[in-house]
């Protein structure tokens, strides 16, 4: 027969000869197709042609994911669709339940819902493409008994009602073709046996190509998968699927932010891991998760459960790199420092502990493990560009767990056992000169910490006392900063314009507002810095001084010996100022100081604890400020908050649903919004987060400011006088050209720097 196969029976079809030869042709190409992408891509329009329908879909499946999975092209670019085999989708559950469906209107929700209540069709793709799907003919891909995939055929060209009996015969042939079909492929893979067999089934790279890498890789001494990423442009993520469907398990990528599981490690040589290729990650339940270079090498598996001394393991695979990157996230620290691990392991190998009266081992402040406990703490939160770290014992769970705020967001650095609690939070005490003796009242100090580089920074620290006899601690690093040029605040064209010429002013008050580390004193000093030349005398006022300025006399309050910001204020009007900065208007006598200040003639900058501009006003009015000298002193209030941006390397652009287009317009006020002429079309693009070795796979890295300015305009003032509410200072400042914060947000959204996720995040109006 020339190599051709027969197909199956026909006996279920009464279709011509042409369909007979067409028929007879698919198989034929099916059976010669060189990997499953010719088969899902090349030969789709040929199966399609054998029905008198509009769209096909064949689905392979995934057993590693418990998926099934279809390709398609974007342009040029062939992107996958991948659905989990469950009973919630149509394919799902063909899949699922090996039975064939016929549906006659896939928007029908009493049809779908007769067939299983778990049942729903999504329609976004009907919303992206403009294609209104009705009919729905979707059949298991089965061969010896063994799940395949499922084949999905939609919308009958002709006639209404469901596809016919010849139709559902002529879908079950096919896939008793596609059935052997992927059956070879698969054997075709096992027989080749290499982890890279994926790429060459998606059609990412030509076999002969993989033989010469291999070959490449040696000579250069390179390792196989950096070979294919850098010669061939192979994704980590098709090298991570090609690992899974290699191995049966799933492929771990680099995470910083994981914990560090001292108790898994602590017994565990560094070396010995770097050279073996295996680290445990942590413990979930019973099971120890473990990954490694090779999952399918069982002597290396057997000395990891002799070690470990468990056979509860779970394995996964990852790169070499990515397993040393955690060995050295675990143990690595400088020359000088010891790592967590090693810690954690002089704490418990201690012979001179004892233990009090709860059975709990007793480890004093002064201890240098505890010392050098700490002093890792706050080098980790440093290098990892933590803002924040809270040390939180807890009672329940007998642990005292770590946690690290980075760009907003709080995770899990580390957990130490709890018989440790006393000793931790007594040296934070110690270093920032509060009384260890007193555990029932909240106390806040400061800690001044040398790093081993030379580099001083300072912490903010607040000790409070919670539920079961404990202590939190939080503290707030206050790293030394540059000032930020004005230009690089991200203010939009309006907001920078008209925030220059106010700060240009010889008089007057500009606020800066908002809720504690959005960014206000940051964005201060840059408009400090904007006007700072050496004619003009320029006092600030600040708690603590983060960010110093060449140019600019900076004062350190203290409100404990009575020198706060009201005081402050009152000495710098004795000293010939020209520019006045005072770090907060927390009262009535600041606030009234500052309006009294910049009405005699100086320029007063000064930040405010509230959500938006309009209410900042209101909140001066009642508390207690004269309304018709504010109104006087008022050049213009900002307003700011602080959004995750997505990440520079990998965020990835898609065309949004209409109904997240809606969401979006009325959000924003649908007819301002509309003036805007951002139609909903093909070409309206947003980005989504995806995940990188440069942010963590977070899809973020970074923060920027959203903002609201309102100026002091004469209408402004006039309702200032008028003490008038909120919701009209807001609609006057709109129709003025004031975007809100979240209008702000949005557009910056559309621009591609974040996500209208993290826009409502952090903002309402």
């Amino acid at each position: 027969m020339n190599g051709q196969l027969t197909p199956p029976s026909a006996s279920g079809i009464n279709g011509t000869s042409r369909t007979r030869k067409e028929l007879l042709d698919i198989t034929n190409r099916i059976h010669a197709a060189q990997n499953i992408k010719q088969i899902l891509i090349d030969l789709k329009s040929g199966i399609l042609n054998l029905f008198n329908a509009n769209s096909i879909t064949t689905y392979v499946v995934d057993k590693t994911r418990n998926e099934i999975y279809s390709m398609f092209l974007a342009g040029t670019q062939l992107k996958e669709i991948r659905l989990p085999i469950n009973n919630r989708s149509i394919a799902g559950y063909v899949a699922n339940t090996g039975t064939i469906i016929n549906i006659e209107n896939a928007y029908n929700l009493k049809e779908l819902k007769s067939i299983e209540p778990e049942l729903t069709f999504d329609d976004s793709w009907d919303k992206k493409s403009g294609f209104k799907t009705r009919q729905i003919l979707a059949a298991p891909i089965y061969h010896s008994s063994q799940l395949m995939g499922v084949i999905q055929i939609i919308n009958k060209k002709v006639g209404e009602g469901k596809f016919s009996e010849e139709e559902i015969a002529l879908a079950l042939e096919i896939a008793e073709v596609l059935g052997v079909a992927f059956y070879n492929q698969q054997r075709f893979v096992r027989h080749r046996k290499t982890r890279f067999d994926y790429l060459i089934t998606h059609d990412l790279m030509k076999e002969e190509e993989l033989e010469s890498a291999w070959k490449e890789a040696r000579e250069k001494k390179e390792s196989m998968e950096n070979f294919l990423m850098k010669k061939y442009k192979i994704s980590k993520e098709d090298i991570g699927r090609a690992f899974e469907e290699f191995y049966n398990c799933r492929f771990i990528r680099y995470n910083e932010k994981i914990p560090i599981p001292g108790h898994l490690i602590k017994d565990l040589k560094k070396n010995y891991l770097r050279r073996e290729l295996w680290v445990p990650l942590e413990k979930i339940g019973d099971k120890i998760h473990v990954i490694m270079d090779d999952p399918n090498n069982i002597i290396k598996k057997d000395t990891i459960e002799t070690l470990l001394k468990t056979k509860q393991i779970i394995y996964d695979v990852a790169l070499e790199e990515d397993i040393i990157k955690y060995i050295n996230l675990f143990y690595n620290s400088p020359e000088d420092e010891h790592s967590f691990t090693e810690i954690l392991g002089r704490m418990e190998g201690d012979d001179s502990a004892h233990e009090d009266e709860e059975g709990d081992e007793v480890v004093t402040e002064s201890d240098s493990v505890i010392m050098q406990l700490v002093n890792k703490i706050i080098n980790d939160a440093y290098n990892r560009r933590a803002s924040d770290i809270h040390v939180e014992p807890n009672v329940d769970r007998k642990n005292v767990e770590i946690r690290f705020r980075i760009d907003g967001d709080c995770g899990l650095y580390q957990t130490v056992p709890f018989s440790y609690r006393a000793a931790l939070i007594s040296r934070i005490k110690i270093m920032s000169n509060l009384d260890i003796t007193i555990k029932r009242l909240p106390q806040d100090g400061k800690i001044k910490f040398r790093r081993s580089t030379g580099e001083e920074i300072e912490l903010r620290v607040a000790t409070i006392p919670t539920q079961g006899g404990v202590e939190d601690v939080v503290m707030r690093i206050l790293a030394k900063g540059e000032t930020m040029p004005l230009e690089e605040m991200a203010l939009s064209p309006r907001n920078y314009n008209e925030l220059t010429n106010i700060i240009s002013k010889p008089y007057g008050m500009i606020l800066c507002v908002g809720p504690t580390g959005s960014g206000k004193t940051t964005t201060l000093h840059a408009a400090l810095h904007h006007i700072n030349r050496p004619d003009r005398k320029i006092w600030t006022a600040e708690d603590p001084v983060e960010i110093t300025q060449y140019g600019l006399r900076q004062v350190q309050v203290h409100p404990k010996i009575g020198f706060d910001f009201a005081a402050a204020m009152r000495a710098f009007l004795r000293a010939d100022p020209d520019i006045i900065m005072v770090g907060e208007m927390r009262d009535y006598e600041t606030a009234k100081t500052g309006v009294e200040a910049s009405l005699t003639g100086h320029l007063v900058f000064s930040t405010l604890h509230t959500n938006s501009a309009p209410e900042t006003i209101v909140r001066l009015l009642d508390m207690g400020i004269d309304p018709l000298n504010f109104a006087d002193a008022l050049l213009g209030i900002l307003a700011q908050r602080l959004v995750r941006t997505l990440c520079k390397k990998c965020k990835e652009q898609y065309h949004p649903t209409r109904e997240e287009y809606d969401e979006i317009s009325y959000s924003y006020n649908k007819e301002e919004f509309d003036k805007l002429n951002i139609p909903y079309n093909d070409d309206f693009k947003l980005y989504q987060p995806k995940g990188c070795d440069f942010c963590n796979n977070t899809g973020y890295r970074g923060r920027m400011s959203i903002h609201e300015l309102l100026i002091g305009t004469e209408d402004i003032k006039r309702m200032v006088q008028k003490h008038e509410t909120v919701e009209v200072l807001r609609d006057k400042a709109k129709s003025e050209g004031m975007t809100t914060l979240l209008q702000d947000g949005i557009l910056k959204a559309i621009k591609g720097f974040t996500d209208f996720k993290q826009v409502r995040r952090v903002c309402i109006k």
